[in-house]
């Protein structure tokens, strides 16, 4: 078996969940999200994509209800005993299937609590599982519960979050070096891929952002590479990832001399990234975060050239985003706690005069001041 923590580490993450389960009289949960059930379980893999369920009842007891091509694959990476499959055929309906398992299992009539917010559950399949749900039990959406106890780490998770940050650290390293006139993006982005795996990380749970250029100024991924030119400018946003742990840090590192504007946008990112710092402590909120964002870059006059977020949460994570909630954005009440680990991003992108300019790590809270998980200063990159 391939556990990455203790058993009593689960154990106690499923003792939580109960009791969360308890204050909202749930007799049962259905866990759709994969992060879910790696967290609940260790259970690893990306069938999550097809029809798949943790049944979670009261008592503690789980069933998992998936397809015959992750039976080994939950019986080796998770400490789940029960696994039901559901048969790939024409016409199949596992929602079906997931009726009868519930059943079986004594939950006529009862509270039932389903995890809808979440890519492991689409949209047919959803309607689907109502269908089957409406004349069998009392149904409520339990879609933050477990994305709420995620919040917050454990000394165990924040040990495989460290790691993250430090693969990280080593992939910008390796990234370093290629970064010139002539350059390749192809190069740079196999030197941080291969410096992650080299030492011992995973996949992200969604790609690497590269651009230069004008490309330089998108912050997501897209197809297509170029070469760097005598004067240039390469957004890099990527992570970490140990055991699905992610640690996210962004850069633009320019080639060449940098233009005032490159120069003046730089000065307002590391002077709103520390500004966000400052208000991430307990007794703050994330939006208050966010607005010590949005009031930095406005005094520097950049208030058109922002995002309407500017971080967010981060752990084990699964593709397709290794954003977790909740996020930096206005008016958003969750409190920050100590233990989270927070992704916070500045990203300036001028539009009308064509620069770019981002800078962003993640960090670790206290009941103080966050720590920082990456050894690289804020300084500006210039090759």
């Amino acid at each position: 078996m391939a556990l990455h923590f203790e058993r009593e580490e689960f154990d106690a993450r499923r003792d939580r969940l109960l009791v969360e389960m308890g204050e909202k009289k749930l007799d049962a949960l259905l866990l759709f999200a994969q992060e879910s059930l790696y967290w609940l379980t260790g259970y690893d893999t990306f069938g999550y994509c097809f029809f798949q369920c943790l049944v979670l009842k009261r008592d503690g007891s789980m069933v998992l209800l998936t397809r015959s091509a992750d039976l080994r694959q939950a019986r080796h990476t998770s400490i789940i005993d029960n696994v039901v499959l559901w048969t790939d055929r024409e016409g199949a309906n596992p929602a079906a299937d997931l009726r009868n398992l519930l059943n079986d299992l004594d939950l006529l009539g009862k509270r039932i609590g389903v995890e809808y917010d979440t890519h492991g559950l689409t949209a047919l399949n959803g309607r689907r599982l109502d269908e089957q749900l409406q004349t069998f039990g009392q149904v409520a959406d339990a879609s933050g519960i477990v994305s709420r106890l995620r919040q917050v780490k454990s000394p165990a998770e924040i040990g495989k979050v460290e790691t993250a940050a430090a693969l990280a650290d080593a992939a910008l390293d390796a990234a370093l070096p290629l970064i010139r006139q002539g350059g390749d993006e192809g190069r740079i982005l196999a030197a941080m891929q291969g410096a992650i795996f080299e030492g011992g990380g995973d996949y992200p749970a969604n790609e690497f952002v590269i651009g230069s250029g004008p490309d330089a100024l998108l912050c997501r991924y897209k197809a297509g590479r170029r070469k760097l030119g005598r004067s240039d400018q390469l957004t890099l946003e990527w992570a970490g990832v140990f055991h699905h742990y992610h640690a996210a840090m962004m850069r633009t590192v320019l080639v060449g001399k940098p233009s005032k504007r490159h120069q003046e946008l730089f000065e307002a990112a590391r002077s709103a990234l520390l500004a966000v710092e400052k208000a991430m402590t307990p007794g703050n909120s994330f939006g208050d975060v966010f607005e010590a964002h949005a009031r930095s870059l406005e005094a520097s006059g950049l208030t058109k050239h922002r995002l309407n977020a500017c971080g967010y949460s981060l752990g084990a994570r699964f593709s397709p985003s290794w954003m977790d909630m909740p996020m930096f954005y206005q008016g958003n009440r969750e409190p920050v706690a100590p233990n989270m680990t927070l992704f916070a991003h500045m990203i300036i992108m001028d539009s009308e005069t064509g620069t770019a300019m981002t800078l962003g790590r993640t960090y670790l809270t206290t009941e103080t001041a966050p720590k920082p998980l990456s050894r690289h200063d804020l300084d500006l990159i210039v090759k």
